[in-house]
């Protein structure tokens, strides 16, 4: 029993390190994600095995992506307060372990995708690990267009479901795809602008550092969050939801212009926060109504 208790707090530390090597809440929003995608384009009775394989293909992409991004990046995470924390930077994981963990989980997810689901499912999860291990990390060291570039794997994971599902492209896929892509951008802006001299700290090159005063990444917030309503009502627009879709997401969208509209007027971490945390609660909601209102 003495012996029982004594590894339990380095299996506890062993859990935590992978939990946070993986970026387990940002692996999990991209499972939520890519069920959406498969939940919106499925017809006819379900079909589990293929639903649990796009998941779990999916997922361990994601993890893979986020354990080699955080292996790259591991020098510049060690120079910042929010991540030098983690395993490989903290040096209580070995950057080669943290290698073959990445490249483990990647090919794991790309094998059980090529072999259950479809190649075109296949090759989108393999852009989203090339996209943002090969091409939106080492731009953050070199252009705040880093922002726009990582938004596409991020958007990515619905687009996968969908595929998973239908085998083929279709507009409605493309367009989860774009609700992705123009959520983050606040997202990530809210962010950046609250942890600004820590990013410059590590070297990353943001938005907010080249802006003091905040106005113009406060100004696209608003540019990006506008946008963001205007494509959430096109899924009910060309009835691909029902019209209580359609109020719904006018009225999440509304709310979170406005979050967007107080961060341009009142530039300070409150407001960045408050618009950071509104993100997170419109995300699920909207998503939700896409499932529930599907025609």
């Amino acid at each position: 029993m003495k012996s029982a208790s004594l590894a339990t707090p380095r299996q506890e530390t062993l859990l935590n390190d992978l939990l946070e090597l993986t970026k387990a809440r940002l692996s999990f929003m991209v499972l939520i994600t890519t069920l959406v995608g498969f939940l919106v384009a499925w017809r006819g009775p379900m079909n589990y095995l293929l639903l649990a394989a796009t998941l779990i293909g999916t997922g361990c992409c994601a993890a893979g992506a986020s354990v080699l991004n955080q292996w790259w990046e591991r020098e510049p995470d060690a120079l910042m307060e929010r991540t030098r924390d983690r395993p490989v930077p903290a040096g209580r994981m070995h950057a080669f372990d943290a290698l073959l963990f990445g490249l483990f989980f990647s090919g794991t997810g790309l094998v059980i995708l090529w072999l259950f689901t479809n190649p075109r499912a296949t090759f989108l999860a393999f852009a989203t690990i090339a996209i943002y291990v090969l091409v939106y990390t080492p731009l953050k060291r070199i252009s705040s267009l880093n922002t726009l570039v990582g938004a596409i794997p991020g958007a990515l994971p619905p687009l996968i479901g969908w595929v998973a599902a239908r085998g083929s492209y279709h507009l409605e896929g493309g367009l989860l795809f774009a609700i992705l892509w123009f959520w983050q951008m606040p997202h990530f802006l809210a962010i950046a602008w609250m942890y600004r001299e820590d990013y410059a700290r590590g070297g990353f090159v943001m938005l907010p550092g080249s802006d003091p005063q905040g106005f113009s990444t406060a100004r696209q917030a608003c540019l990006y969050s506008l946008c963001l309503l205007m494509v959430s009502l096109t899924p009910a627009l060309m009835a691909f939801n029902s019209a209580a879709y359609f109020f719904g997401a006018l009225a999440l969208g509304v709310g979170f212009c406005a979050m967007a509209v107080r961060f341009l007027f009142r530039r300070d971490r409150g407001t960045a926060r408050a618009l950071f945390l509104a993100s997170i609660l419109y995300l699920p909601a909207l998503l939700g109504l896409l499932v529930m209102t599907r025609r």
